[in-house]
């Protein structure tokens, strides 16, 4: 057996002593050089994965995916991280966390020096990695949690839903009231939809400033923009290091919005019931130092979402102008020039942060409206989609894409609508094998229904339903609102008629969930997709946070993603006797949430686990399916992502190869956050064992519908140099 103990020594040194194989590395007894031991540590690691076919096969990358991953060991995964440190010891990275320093990795060799010179430079963090990679190496395992002990977690947190919840957030909504009646008052808001007549009583104001909150207007007129007025609504319960952030963030140019309704769902006063539940929605609205530190200095992410007229993006396809985004062969966004630019609020861990930062996107709003070029911009970026061979999935984004008035969003999908019968037409011309793919779903991108859910109106829905009624005659199949939860505690009565109101004309209603750091804790994800089922909304992504420091505060490790799907979704897997069931369930969104309990309940699970846990890289496209190969001396360890081999991609990632992803904060660093915020960590212990991941498969309810002839094999609007 192969056991190596790391522990503190005198004057915050350590020791690595190996047992019955008789390395012994301590400090002025060894003469054993960083080359000797990354020999022997290869030599016990393939001794490890010859005990197991499948896992060797996995290493040498002869048999990959999710099916071949299944077949290791705890002990192989650390045998394979062994054998990738080795591998890539003393290769040189780029870390973008630190403005493009070169860092480079030789874990060994700190070891090696620990034992000579101290800590070799290295940080707590860093040990703490390393003496769990030994123990995983040397056959301890951490159970599996039982569904009872998930579903504890889970019963930790309130929702939205909760009768004690709404009480509570009833007297927010009147404080806050109370609050802009002052303001109104006062003068210091002036409006000429939103005032008072002369004389009126302080209860008939209120009478009708309750009214006015049902008005999705008057929410954004009311929004908070400065950090003084932020801590007003909140009862005056920000303390001072908050507050000098957020002024901060005010001094070098973040904006500030949120809406009234959105601030009534915070807790003020600490009650029981709501204590901590809150905090995954207090990181989208308070900004976090690292952010304020790095404004000004933000790079964009996800690199095909630069756009130059003329030029190809980085996914290599040729964009005629800044309304549309592409990543993949089969879709790409739109985003038409209106108020959709604008969102209900801003988020702080916004991917377009970068856009902030040069005054491309702000929120002022009346300069946004759609103005006299809206119906020419929108005819020629249709018309791409329209002459494309491959794209037969519109997402119209923003911003928001229900931040554009009803008139801009009708005329949007009636132009949409004239894109795809043309374009289907144009197919009855063509030969067998030479035909285009056809619009075959259609989907916009909101946060409104949690943002401001006031805003699904009848006007709304009588629009969707007619664009459906008349979509679905020239074989459009999809109808598809992604939105983005973050907390259960966003669900709220309001936010469950929304979803209602868009279910009954005939959309389905998806969820994209960014895993912040508040987000990431035992059963917070599991809790979300549970209430999420309950109100008629599937999941469908679960993200990583982008890795830039900016994003520090609210990065959660890849480990723990891959831990939150192998510990906690699986018990929401639905069997396969039941995937025909869930097929058919955007073929009759009216009836979601009888469907989506009735399936529930007969396949016996708490929830659907229809999400992908996946990062969104900063190359093209997303992933999961990733190999930890080094670790910084600070512990941050260092990840080669290949791309999702499920899904149809860019022909450049040919070219592009594997990327390779310095993450922003250690694990370590990461569980220490979590007992900041009264976590028990030792429920995380086993995530320093999750270094090798597969991207999971789509589930079958997010595949596009079969055609009833053969697509071509021709790409369009892609620049052949690049690929």
């Amino acid at each position: 057996m192969f056991q190596v103990i790391v522990r503190p020594h005198q004057k915050g040194r350590f020791q690595l002593i190996a047992g019955e194989r008789r390395l012994r590395v301590v400090k002025n007894h060894t003469k054993m050089s960083a080359i000797q031991a990354k020999k022997k540590l290869k030599i016990w690691a393939l001794q490890v994965l010859s005990e197991n076919q499948d896992a060797y096969s996995y290493f040498i990358q002869k048999k990959i995916g999710a099916a071949q991953l299944e077949k290791l060991r705890s002990k192989d995964y650390a045998a394979i991280r062994i054998l990738d440190y080795i591998k890539h010891s003393g290769r040189q990275f780029k870390d973008l966390n630190l403005n493009g320093e070169i860092v480079e990795s030789d874990p060994f060799a700190i070891l090696i020096h620990c034992a000579r010179k101290g800590t070799g430079g290295a940080t707590p963090a860093y040990f703490y990695d390393m003496i769990h990679l030994f123990k995983q190496f040397s056959g301890h395992e951490h159970p599996t949690p039982h569904k009872l002990e998930i579903s504890s977690w889970t019963d930790r947190y309130s929702s939205g839903l909760d009768p004690e919840v709404i009480w509570q957030r009833r007297k927010n909504k009147l404080r806050i009231l109370k609050i802009i009646i002052k303001y109104i008052d006062d003068k210091r808001i002036k409006s000429k939809r939103y005032r008072f007549k002369k004389g009126m009583s302080r209860q008939k104001k209120m009478a009708l400033a309750k009214t006015w909150w049902k008005d999705h207007k008057f929410h954004l007129k009311f929004a908070v923009r400065e950090p003084e007025d932020l801590n007003e609504m909140l009862g005056f319960s920000l303390d001072r290091e908050v507050m000098d952030t957020m002024k901060q963030a005010q001094k070098v140019g973040i904006p500030l919005f949120v809406n009234p309704y959105y601030l009534s769902l915070l807790d003020t006063q600490a009650s029981p019931i709501s204590l901590g539940a809150d905090l995954a929605i207090r990181q989208y609205i308070l900004y976090s130092k690292e952010l304020v530190n790095e404004f000004g200095n933000i790079n964009a992410w996800e690199k095909e979402d630069i756009v130059e007229v003329g030029k190809p993006n980085a996914a290599g396809w040729l964009i005629p102008d800044d309304c549309i985004h592409r990543r993949y062969p089969n879709v790409a966004i739109l985003i038409p020039k209106s108020m959709g630019r604008a969102c209900g609020g801003l988020c702080s861990i916004c991917q377009r942060m970068y856009g902030f930062q040069h005054g491309d996107l702000n929120f002022n709003l009346e300069k946004l409206k759609a103005n006299a070029s809206f119906d020419d911009r929108l005819k020629a970026s249709l018309s791409y989609f329209e002459n494309d061979s491959q794209l037969r999935d519109i997402l119209i984004t923003g911003g928001d894409a229900l931040m554009s008035t009803n008139k801009a969003l009708r005329k949007v999908l009636q132009n949409v609508y004239k894109m795809a019968k043309t374009k289907r037409r144009a197919n009855m011309h063509r030969k067998e094998g030479e035909k285009y793919a056809q619009i075959l779903r259609v989907r916009l991108g909101t946060r409104l229904p949690v943002y401001l859910p006031m805003r699904i109106q009848a006007g709304l829905v009588n629009i969707l339903a007619e664009f459906k009624e008349k979509a679905s005659k020239i074989g459009i199949q999809q109808f598809v609102f992604q939105t983005h939860f973050e907390s259960p505690m966003e669900i709220t009565p309001e936010t469950k008629l929304s979803v209602e109101l868009l279910n009954k004309a005939g959309w389905i209603v998806t969820n994209q969930l960014v895993f912040t750091s508040a987000a990431s804790r035992r059963g917070h994800t599991a809790k979300l997709r549970k209430v999420l089922n309950d109100i008629g909304v599937i999941p469908y992504y679960s993200f990583t946070v982008k890795g830039y420091m900016e994003n520090y505060h609210l990065f959660t490790p890849n480990a723990r993603l891959v831990q939150e799907g192998m510990e906690e979704k699986i018990i929401g897997r639905l069997p396969g006797t039941f995937i025909s069931s869930l097929k058919q369930f955007p073929l009759n969104a009216e009836n979601i949430v009888d469907n989506i309990s009735q399936l529930r309940a007969d396949a016996d699970i708490p929830f659907l686990a229809s999400d992908r846990n996946v990062l969104n890289l900063p190359g093209i496209g997303k992933s999961l399916t990733f190999r930890t190969i080094g670790i910084t001396n600070d512990g941050r360890r260092i990840l080669e992502f290949d791309h999702d081999a499920t899904r149809e991609h860019s022909p450049i990632i040919k070219k592009i190869g594997k990327v390779t992803i310095i993450e922003s904060k250690s694990i370590h660093d990461y569980l220490q956050q979590l007992d900041n915020m009264g976590e028990d960590v030792l429920e995380y212990s086993s995530i320093y064992g999750y270094s090798l991941s597969e991207t999971e498969s789509r589930n079958q309810i997010f595949e596009y519908p079969d055609y009833d002839y053969d697509v071509t094999n021709k790409i369009t609007n892609i620049d052949h140099d690049l690929t």
